[in-house]
């Protein structure tokens, strides 16, 4: 029987591509609401309840109204904004971080869908904090560089206007005051004391992100070296089929250079360890639509429905 799936804010960046995304799948009815009434509360709570699966890709307030709305116990809620990362009684969204994180996906009536910078952090401070090697209270830093198409609709439009101003022509750092919406859940997911010092650009390209995280090698609870970190994150993610994790002599990483939009159109996430034996850095790269979004949401689905996690994805 196909699942019956609800697109709360189909009109928005996450919510169009998850759309695009179900085009030819067979194993699901989308029900659609009427665009005059996709703000009207009765109608979405009218979708909501007689949907299977609803995804949430609103703003925190309205996403929060909409949980509001469920009145069948049998509705699963994936939601794609900040509102309930932290939440307790909600799944989050990365499977492969560890077997709780994926069981608590499947078994989920409430799941929330990473951020995308977020994710890159995660999936790179999580293993390392989980595995002892980087202390709780590390004073940890982050930068991170990420296309235009994650700023939302009206700042996609900027850049793609032909009169816009010559300053987005370049990167841009932004959240100066250190109040980025994604802190609290990298902090939180992590397993961190302290709160991160994070550093993030957005660049004059459409989709595609680098978040990298620096270490000083002689701060850490254990000795590492590149190579070993390699080895660890390798056999750490072995069988995960969105994380590759860069062996020492791939042709990026030796290039000098990793791209931002290297992955862009993609739905995995590749991690790189670069550096020497007193400083190290590792990178997360992937697409802010894809992995950091959208991907993410539809594999969550994916794990729900138990059908292949890659199902729709491109891998």
């Amino acid at each position: 029987m196909k699942k019956k799936i609800f697109i709360d804010g189909s009109e928005g960046t996450t919510g169009l591509r998850i759309f695009e995304r179900f085009q030819n799948r067979d194993d699901i009815e989308l029900l659609k609401i009427d665009k005059e009434l996709r703000k009207d509360p009765e109608e979405r709570k009218k979708m909501i309840n007689q949907s299977d699966i609803t995804f949430l890709c609103l703003p925190d307030a309205a996403a929060k109204e909409s949980v509001s709305l469920v009145e069948n116990d049998n509705v699963i809620i994936i939601d794609t904004s900040t509102a309930h990362r932290t939440e307790e009684g909600w799944a989050y969204g990365f499977a492969e971080l560890s077997d709780e994180h994926r069981n608590a996906i499947k078994h989920g009536k409430r799941i929330a869908v990473p951020g995308c910078f977020a994710t890159g952090f995660a999936s790179v401070v999580y293993p390392l904090v989980s595995g002892g090697i980087v202390p709780k209270d590390y004073p940890i830093s982050c930068f991170a560089i990420s296309g235009y198409s994650g700023a939302g609709k009206k700042t996609i439009a900027v850049y793609e206007s032909e009169d816009r101003p010559s300053t987005f022509s370049s990167g841009r750092e932004y959240a100066l005051t250190q109040q980025h919406k994604h802190l609290k859940e990298m902090k939180a997911i992590s397993g961190l004391d302290r709160t991160p010092i994070f550093i993030p650009v957005v660049d004059d390209y459409y989709s595609g992100m680098i978040v990298s995280v620096p270490f000083f090698t002689n701060m850490l609870s254990k000795d590492v070296t590149v190579d070993s970190l390699i080895e660890y994150f390798t056999k750490y993610y072995e069988g995960e089929q969105f994380i590759k994790v860069a062996p020492k002599d791939d042709e990026t990483a030796a290039s000098g250079f990793i791209p931002g939009n290297d992955k862009s159109g993609w739905d995995g996430l590749k991690i790189y360890v670069t550096g020497n034996e007193d400083r190290i850095v590792v990178t997360a790269n992937f697409d802010n639509l894809g992995k950091g979004a959208s991907g993410a949401a539809i594999q969550c689905m994916n794990i729900v429905m138990g059908c292949e996690e890659n199902k729709g994805l491109d891998l």
